[in-house]
């Protein structure tokens, strides 16, 4: 059993090597099993269970990443980038960026300028928090101990956005979550992520009050069972704390784990939602 997984590793490590080495040729899942001598089938399962992605995403991922860097020379036209990372033309990049980013080239490359997001800090029982929205919903909630460096984390993430420092009627809903113990179902959120990223936060949206989970259940929910590192890189990257609830995942020894707004912090939330539920 060992010599198998063993054996699967190299395939996967082999895979991933030919991905890394020519992704501009977009090569097809025929290929890619060709190379490693295995069914299409049996392939794309694998991959997908030991890398948490199809085949074809992790390519998509490649893709992107190479196309991002080409789009920060500003000399390098979406035709130019297309064809610089293999695509045929800027119709399949625009479709990439839909699909992964969650905006347009257009939009990667000017940065969000033409992206309003409403601002503001509001006191929780876990300290200040810094609330965003954008016209579609909650895009940035984190907890702001220095508000100067909560504030430039968010505009990092949308560099050339425009901001306002109002509260909105997205951030009035989600502070009612801290306030009044509303429940986080209706609140709206406008979450750029990879996919596997969002089907993660879902997962997280999805575990009740005054419940835990561990990575590796979370990797089992969303289909990749052997994923769970990747899924621990996906609750690390949550965008919106307390909200989605990643504060609610622990290691399967039981030991809390980090957690990016501190461990303290997340003690507190778990005994504080701990506490409702026994109400």
């Amino acid at each position: 059993m060992k010599e198998q997984s063993n054996i699967n590793f190299e395939r996967i490590t082999q895979a991933i090597g030919y991905l890394k080495d020519n992704f501009k040729e977009q090569p097809n899942l025929e290929e890619l099993a060709e190379k490693v001598h295995l069914s299409q089938f049996h392939f794309q399962k694998l991959f997908t269970d030991w890398a948490g992605v199809s085949p074809k995403k992790f390519l998509q991922y490649l893709s992107i990443e190479h196309a991002k860097k080409l789009l920060a020379n500003t000399s390098s036209t979406l035709f130019d980038t297309a064809l610089q990372t293999g695509l045929s033309g800027t119709g399949r990049l625009h479709d990439l960026f839909i699909n992964i980013e969650g905006m347009t080239p257009g939009e990667y490359k000017n940065g969000g300028e033409n992206l309003s997001i409403n601002y503001s800090y509001a006191t929780t029982p876990f300290g200040t928090i810094l609330a965003a929205s954008t016209v579609k919903g909650i895009c940035h909630l984190a907890f702001a101990d220095d508000q100067t460096n909560a504030f430039s984390v968010l505009k990092n993430k949308f560099p050339n956005a425009q901001f306002s420092q109002i509260t909105d009627s997205f951030q009035a809903e989600a502070l009612n979550v801290f306030i009044n113990g509303t429940s986080a179902d209706a609140i709206k959120l406008h979450l750029k992520g990879t996919p596997f990223q969002l089907k993660v936060w879902e997962a997280l949206l999805n575990i009740p009050t005054g419940n835990l989970i561990t990575y590796g259940s979370i990797a089992q929910l969303i289909g990749s069972p052997k994923a769970s590192r990747a899924v621990g890189s996906a609750v690390g990257d949550n965008p919106v704390a307390y909200i989605i609830p990643c504060h609610r995942v622990i290691q399967s020894s039981g030991v809390m784990g980090n957690y990016h707004w501190g461990s303290n912090r997340k003690a507190a939330m778990i005994g504080w939602e701990s506490a409702k539920a026994d109400i």
